[in-house]
């Protein structure tokens, strides 16, 4: 199993006893993500250093209104490293930064041509933004992943779009039923899982800060609401994994 989108420069524990725990239970890839240039850095000394880590490299919205969002072409610079396979997290947030979202969208703009450029997949964080974020996506000719999926109303323009579809512990809480709808409608051949790590543990563990390890609870609950082996979807992801960030 693969966790295709986990904050490791973010979590409490060191990455490799984090990894470690990962792999005892069958979880032996993972994409360590960078939320600005110097979380990018430590993702990529994460990725250099541990088997099995690659990087998704970018600069998140809520740092759209800061200087961070004045360093893109360190971003480019950073996306050349042999260990970087995507651009992102990017996007918007209208819950956390509805009054910065002109500024989100010039930085999320920027990435997606950055993306366009690289010819590397594009992360995206969308939350209370989501008519924003398909309008911004809509003219985009690459590939996209919609990382921890919480708006039921990006479902279409993600299946008409031909987006993957990562979900992450919040589809197994038990008021999430949306969330646990559209992830039995996603095509199997772009349903992705992730833990966001050290956020939103799944319902199995909510006593304890997320890691790598658990994303295995929202594979598990996946399956059953898809009615498929477990097997069967840890195939499935790990074929999207290797398609989506050529590993």
């Amino acid at each position: 199993m693969i966790d295709t989108h986990a904050h490791l420069d973010a979590c409490d524990v060191p990455a490799t006893g984090l990894l470690e725990r990962a792999r005892s239970v069958g979880v032996t890839r993972v994409v360590t993500v960078g939320t600005g240039i110097e979380s990018c850095r430590r993702a990529l000394t994460i990725a250099d250093a541990e088997p099995g880590v690659v990087a998704a490299l970018g600069i998140d919205p809520h740092r759209a209104a800061t200087g961070e969002a004045e360093r893109v072409g360190e971003l480019r610079e950073l996306l050349a490293h042999p260990r970087a396979v995507a651009v992102g997290e990017t996007g918007l947030d209208g819950h956390h930064g509805a009054d910065t979202l002109s500024e989100q969208r010039v930085l999320f703009d920027a990435q997606l041509a950055l993306a366009e450029e690289l010819d590397l997949p594009v992360v995206i964080h969308s939350r209370a933004a989501s008519p924003e974020t398909a309008d911004a996506l809509a003219p985009f000719r690459g590939t996209v992943v919609l990382h921890c999926f919480s708006e039921p109303e990006l479902l279409e323009p993600a299946l008409e779009r031909g987006y993957y579809v990562s979900f992450a512990g919040n589809v197994t809480y038990p008021k999430a039923q949306e969330l646990a709808e559209a992830a039995g409608r996603v095509p199997l051949d772009r349903l992705l899982v992730e833990t966001d790590a050290p956020y939103l543990t799944p319902q199995a563990e909510r006593k304890h800060r997320n890691q790598p390890a658990f994303v295995t609870h929202t594979a598990r609950f996946v399956a059953e609401r898809r009615g498929i082996a477990y097997e069967e979807l840890e195939a499935a992801v790990d074929a999207n994994a290797a398609r989506l960030f050529g590993w």
